[in-house]
């Protein structure tokens, strides 16, 4: 099992990438998130990996962060999540994001992501409600989730989004606004307000 990767970025053509480790290159796939992330070619980087192996290929896959890591290995155990389905995922919703809406049971959120069809969102608020504990309690920081609060984080998301925000920026925009008294458009306020600063 390959654990991680500590080199110099080869090349990058998302969502494909390639690391240069001591003259090997290893060739992965990583989801948006970890792209926003990734410096210019030729710099040096760490990325947490993922082994698939299947009958035809060894597939890797690489994260920015351990909870990105975390979460992709978690969506393979639900059925009818693939790989892709599990990328897709994680370039279009941020981890904070879709610990909100599995928390508050959002499909509509979820389906808005590519290659999120209705059923698998249905699957997904079934299969991940308990391990959204579990992933809790492994270090990945479930945001507010209390009635009123996280539906209007998650309203706050949403908007974001359609202002073309990435996921990335959104969660740490939303993290540093947090506040569970305030209202969908305080939030959204705030987060612009943090964005221009």
């Amino acid at each position: 099992m390959i654990g991680w990767l500590r080199g110099r970025l080869a090349a990058k053509s998302p969502p494909a990438l390639v690391v240069d480790v001591n003259g090997v290159g290893y060739e992965c796939e990583a989801p948006m998130s970890t792209f926003y992330q990734l410096p210019e070619t030729g710099g040096e980087i760490f990325l947490r990996t993922h082994l698939v192996v299947r009958e035809d290929a060894h597939l890797l896959y690489a994260f920015a962060t351990e909870d990105e890591r975390r979460l992709f290995r978690s969506l393979l155990k639900v059925s009818g999540v693939g790989p892709r389905i599990a990328l897709g995922i994680l370039s279009g919703i941020s981890v904070d994001g879709f610990m909100l809406c599995i928390e508050a049971q959002d499909s509509a959120a979820l389906t808005r992501v590519p290659g999120v069809g209705r059923k698998i969102a249905e699957r997904l608020l079934v299969e991940m409600r308990d391990r959204v504990k579990e992933l809790s309690g492994a270090g990945v920081e479930l945001p507010p989730a209390a009635g009123r609060a996280a539906s209007a984080q998650q309203e706050a998301y949403a908007a974001l989004v359609a202002l073309g925000y990435r996921p990335v920026e959104i969660a740490k925009l939303l993290k540093s606004v947090a506040d569970e008294q305030a209202s969908t458009e305080e939030l959204i306020r705030r987060a612009l307000q943090a964005a221009a600063g």
